[in-house]
This record gives C-alpha cells, structure tokens and sequence, in this order.
C-alpha cells in the first residue's frame, strides 16, 4: 500500500473544525473585511482597530494596521500598545496570535498559526498560538510558522523563515532562520 493510499483525506473533509458560530461569523468577517476594513484610508487605524475590536480583537492604545492586511480571524488576535502591521501582512491566526507591545510586523510578513497534524492519517487541523514578544520585529517577507515564540527584542530579518522559538535579542536570517547575533542594548541619546 502506497502512502498516499494511508491518507483519509475524506475524513479530513468531514471533520468538524469550527462551530455554526464561528462559521457564521468569519462568513460575515469575509463580507465585511474589504468595505470596512481594506477600503479605508490608509490613516484611519482608528477606524479599523474599531471594526478589529468589534470582531473580537484585543487592540491596545496607537495601534497601526495597514489597510491591506489579512486577518483570517479577528478574534484570535490580541495586539498591545504601539505596535503596528504592515502592508500586505498575512495573519494567519486559526490558533491565537498575540503580538506584545511595540511590536512591528513589516510589509508581506506571514505568521500562520494553522497547520496540519501529518502524524494522522485523516491530517487534523491543528491551531497552534503565535507570540511575538515585546519590542521584536518581524521584517518584510518573514514567516513565522506554528507555535512559535519570538522572543523580546528579536529581529526576524528579511525573507527568514522561522520554525522555532527564538530567544529575545536575537537576529534570525535565513532559511531555515539561524541566528546571526544578538541585538546589541538600544540606547537613548
């Protein structure tokens, strides 16, 4: 027998991932995201931290989301002061994302808290959390992959691709992401 033959995936199709609730609620989302969310100028984080918080999101005080992000679910996300999301930011937030406080995720970053567990033959859809600690940044074109932690102060550089925890202050390159350095202290003038 083939291992493609192991596979349910019949029953990955019947299998029940989500409530009446939840379903109507991410159709609405789905509806809604562009007039009121996509649409708007690219000022108003006001705006659209309102219609976020009205979903369910937990948005802090001087929050920035870009206009063109993608939230999969609002209500699995839980945003602290100061922190911001850029242009085209994929938050793929099946499990709970929570981005701590100055946080900066860059333009095209992905951050996926949604895979599949390959150990079982029918591949359930597993929702494991995202955080990224205070002060980190997430540069343009990163992934950061299922249940990992992004430490205080790390720097996930440009098109890295994290699959592991990494420790605060550190600079992740590559792909896989290594660790270049540590972050130096940041001082005030």
């Amino acid at each position: 027998m083939s291992n493609i033959a192991a596979l349910d995936i019949d029953a990955n199709r019947r299998a029940r991932k989500w409530s009446r609730k939840e379903l109507f609620v991410r159709l609405l989302w789905e509806g809604l995201q562009a007039p009121l969310f996509a649409w708007t100028p690219r000022q108003f984080w006001g705006f659209r931290n309102s219609v976020l918080r009205l979903f369910g999101a937990r948005i802090g005080r001087h929050v920035q989301i870009h206009p063109t992000v993608r939230i999969a679910i609002p209500w699995n996300l839980d945003v602290q002061d100061h922190s911001s999301i850029g242009d085209r930011a994929i938050i793929y937030n099946l499990g709970p994302i929570r981005l701590g406080a100055s946080v900066s995720v860059s333009q095209n970053a992905h951050l996926c808290a949604g895979s599949h567990d390959f150990t079982k033959p029918d591949l359930p859809l597993i929702k494991p959390p995202i955080a990224i600690e205070d002060g980190a940044w997430v540069c343009a074109d990163a992934f950061v992959g299922p249940g990992v932690t992004v430490g205080s102060m790390a720097i996930i550089g440009a098109r890295a691709v994290v699959t592991k925890d990494v420790e605060p202050s550190a600079i992740m390159v590559g792909n896989p992401a290594r660790k270049l350095k540590k972050r130096r202290e940041l001082t005030h003038p």
